[in-house]
């Protein structure tokens, strides 16, 4: 089923991702507002959280609680808390010794502030404290157990079994001659596995039976491939302006990528169909998960 043959209710994408990351920015924002010791620690560490990031995978989980019955409000800590894993894997990428760069968002980098060491320990320091974030819930809304769920799979997703496990494989695989199996094994863990786990994480603290769960799970795991892909094709097409980062830099380091094995237009195809399939996904449910896949086709179409 190609994309233009999906047809659902229309929504305002974009007015909803900007509420949605309002509210996100606000709670960041306390939880933050006394500050850590050292303050360049905490400089550091609030210098990329507030770099001007969309907020999709906490939204995405969020998004995920709602589409259950669930009121957002009540998981803003443990949806935040992804945010805190996603910048932090932001900056130990950028690190000279993982992919160099010098630019995030349109700004300089953490460690070209704040130095190698800092950035570094900033890092270390929120992957921490996202795992502190998610136990600041009201229990009554939110059971113990469902918790615990959600703490074992975004640890799984972020850690040996996820993105950190991504990572490593893409660093060691860079020059080599493009694989099909290792280049599967780079996305799915590299990216897609915390924006599959940001989706669960929605439905699993919303209590979701199997059925809900394992759509949800699908959806997730095909929008996040495809998120991925996407990245891959911006850096060659993408500019320095758009990208707020440089262009063309996976080219220049030999990384293993779609559009290095399959070329631009297969890789494009490859995502618009794994977006499609992320939306058939969600056949199960109605209106209620617009928002969704008004999410899946927003993230084809961006450009940053």
């Amino acid at each position: 089923m190609g994309i233009n043959s999906i047809s659902y209710c229309k929504m305002d994408i974009k007015e909803y991702i900007n509420k949605k990351q309002f509210v996100i920015d606000n709670y960041l924002k306390n939880y933050f507002s006394s500050p850590i010791k050292p303050g360049i620690l905490y400089e550091s560490m609030t210098y990329s959280l507030f770099a001007g990031g969309k907020r999709i995978r906490p939204i995405l989980a969020l998004s995920a609680y709602e589409v259950c019955g669930g009121n957002p409000e009540h998981i803003l800590p443990q949806a935040s808390a992804i945010e805190l894993i996603h910048t932090y894997s932001l900056i130990h990428d950028d690190l000279p010794a993982m992919d160099n760069d010098d630019l995030r968002r349109g700004k300089p980098t953490n460690h070209k502030i704040f130095g190698e060491a800092v950035a570094i320990l900033a890092g270390d320091a929120l992957l921490t404290e996202a795992f502190k974030m998610m136990t600041e819930c009201e229990i009554k809304k939110i059971k113990k157990s469902s918790l615990l769920k959600v703490i074992k799979e975004l640890s799984s997703a972020s850690g040996a079994h996820g993105m950190v496990g991504g990572q490593a494989q893409d660093i060691i695989s860079e020059k080599s001659e493009p694989d099909k199996n290792t280049l599967e094994f780079i996305h799915t863990h590299k990216t897609a596995a915390l924006i599959r786990a940001s989706v669960r994480t929605g439905a699993i603290l919303a209590g979701s039976k199997k059925s809900i769960l394992n759509a949800l799970t699908k959806y997730g795991e095909c929008i996040g491939l495809a998120f991925q892909i996407i990245d891959d094709i911006l850096n060659i097409e993408g500019s320095i302006e758009e990208l707020g980062k440089s262009a063309g830099t996976d080219i220049e380091k030999g990384k293993m990528t779609y559009p290095a094995l399959y070329g631009n237009e297969k890789a494009k195809q490859k995502s618009e169909e794994l977006v499609s399939s992320g939306i058939s996904a969600l056949k199960i449910f109605s209106s209620e998960a617009d928002p969704l896949r008004e999410i899946a086709l927003y993230l084809l179409k961006r450009r940053a």
